[in-house]
């Protein structure tokens, strides 16, 4: 889900890096994946339980799914194929929310109570990760959020057991802002009528009005709706220079924009690039400058580099998606605090060594910022260009925004 950007779609495929799988028999079914085939997971050494909360069913089906896998991936890269560490074997259980915030809940309840998991990790839902951010505080437990990116989940509604290797909306923003804001330039916004789409238009309006730009229209339409004529009439109707857009899930905007023809009457479209099976549906976009999460060939980078090869050699030959990469940074964010505890997962001893602390990823370096934990890391500005070969515009790198650029500002309690 992308903070101050994105139309998104699902895909089918689903997996799970490598790693063999069962489900456990019980009312709210698990998938629970022994992370450890040496001869450490034999041993007497307690094993370490990860908590993976994931849109494995609902709008947000593709998200979980590519979450999943780079978390998987994440896991074996950052052990080294051993799948331990200080010699504590890693169990992860992966439970799906449903992308209903009630379900996330239940099951992340299960996770602390029954499961009784070390960390948290997740989830696809912004909405979802908010029901459970209490959760970590009552139970004392570190939750790595990924890819959820409202605001105020580093914000409002943050707690110091939070930690979040997903970007959030103001990172977003920022770079949104810069490809298209400036003096005398009027933009709309098109959002989903949820947390994440109204903290992403937030977080843009500042950083586009501090650019000199004016909004002149914002819509905001029910994410569950499939038509949005009215909204779209009503951005027409304002006569914006730009609209940007942000969404997420698989009932994006994009068909109705093209058959209103949004463009045609001189009206540019920006946005985050998506995921692939979204962009397969803008073509219509070609030229449009907007940013990038991740796109598999952006980042120039030996993990990078590795998360391509082997998610080829693993998933039919297919790139990994936007998500990818996220869930891989936050299997690497757990690996690299919990060696620093010597695999102590209590919370004492882990939020220290986190705060603050600096860990490579497919994306480039991240550092979690000491004060509200949220990781600060680089995006591109990108465009769409037409490629041979491909059945969609592909994003082509204008230039990498340092972490330092794209700092959003410190908005917790």
């Amino acid at each position: 889900m992308l903070g101050a950007a994105v139309a998104l779609t699902g895909c089918s495929q689903g997996g799970g890096g490598n790693a063999s799988s069962t489900t456990r028999a019980s009312t709210a079914p698990a998938t629970t994946v022994s992370a450890s085939t040496t001869p450490a997971a034999s041993s007497n050494k307690t094993p370490l339980k990860i908590g993976l909360l994931a849109s494995k069913t609902g709008a947000l089906e593709s998200y979980g799914k590519q979450t999943e896998r780079g978390f998987q991936l994440g896991i074996e890269y950052a052990t080294k194929g051993s799948k331990e560490i200080a010699g504590r074997p890693i169990e992860i259980i992966v439970e799906d929310t449903e992308t209903k915030p009630d379900v996330a809940v239940q099951k992340a309840t299960k996770l602390l109570e029954k499961d009784k998991v070390d960390l948290l990790v997740g989830s696809s839902s912004s909405g979802d990760t908010l029901a459970v951010l209490p959760l970590a505080e009552e139970y004392k437990k570190v939750m790595i959020v990924e890819p959820a990116v409202a605001d105020s989940i580093t914000g409002a509604n943050w707690n110091k057991y939070i930690f979040r290797t997903a970007r959030n909306s103001s990172q977003d923003a920022v770079a949104g802002a810069a490809a298209i804001a400036k003096k005398d330039v009027k933009i709309a916004t098109f959002a989903p009528d949820s947390s994440f789409g109204r903290d992403g238009i937030a977080a843009f309006k500042t950083a586009a009005l501090k650019l000199g730009a004016t909004i002149v229209a914002e819509q905001y339409a029910d994410p569950k709706a499939t038509d949005y004529t009215a909204n779209i009439q009503k951005v027409v109707s304002a006569k914006p220079d730009y609209l940007f857009v942000v969404w997420a899930g698989a009932n994006s905007p994009w068909k109705q924009f093209q058959d209103m023809k949004v463009q045609q009457q001189g009206i540019k479209i920006s946005t985050g690039a998506p995921d692939i099976p979204a962009l397969k549906t803008m073509n219509d976009l070609i030229g449009m400058e907007g940013f990038s999460v991740y796109y598999h060939t952006l980042p120039q980078n030996d993990i990078n580099k590795w998360l391509v090869d082997e998610h080829k050699k693993r998933f039919n030959n297919e790139v990994p998606d936007l998500f990818t990469p996220g869930g891989m940074s936050a299997a690497l964010a757990a690996v690299e605090s919990l060696k620093k505890t010597n695999g102590d997962s209590s919370a004492d001893k882990l939020i220290p060594a986190m705060e603050g602390m600096s860990f490579d990823t497919p994306k480039g370096k991240m550092t979690f910022r000491k004060e509200d934990h949220q990781a600060l890391q680089p995006l591109y500005a990108v465009r769409l260009e037409k490629k041979d070969g491909f059945d969609y515009p592909v994003p082509v790198l204008i230039r990498e925004m340092t972490a330092d650029e794209t700092t959003p500002p410190i908005q917790n309690k």
